[in-house]
């Protein structure tokens, strides 16, 4: 543990920061599942709405630094492309 004050309060706000950032990563997840369910299910306008909340919740975590933004781009393009083949 450390001793010196500073030191604690960073290791108090590392630990805030990785539950907070673990909790955002569980729920763009989360967002990416539905998306992907909906479009197994053919669902056209389901897939639209869920790949909106999706692309929003991973543009929000590249601006927070959480992912990295050509990671966000990758991520956005697949997801994007999946809405592409079930909308044709």
């Amino acid at each position: 543990m450390a001793n010196i004050k500073s030191a604690v309060k960073r290791v108090q706000t590392n630990e805030k920061r990785r539950a907070q950032n673990a909790a955002f990563k569980s729920d763009l997840r989360t967002a990416i599942k539905i998306f992907n369910t909906k479009a197994d299910q053919k669902d056209v306008d389901g897939s639209k709405q869920a790949f909106l909340s999706a692309t929003k919740k991973i543009d929000k975590a590249a601006n927070k630094g959480i992912f990295h933004k050509n990671v966000a781009n990758r991520q956005k393009s697949r997801l994007q492309q999946r809405l592409n083949e079930i909308s044709a």
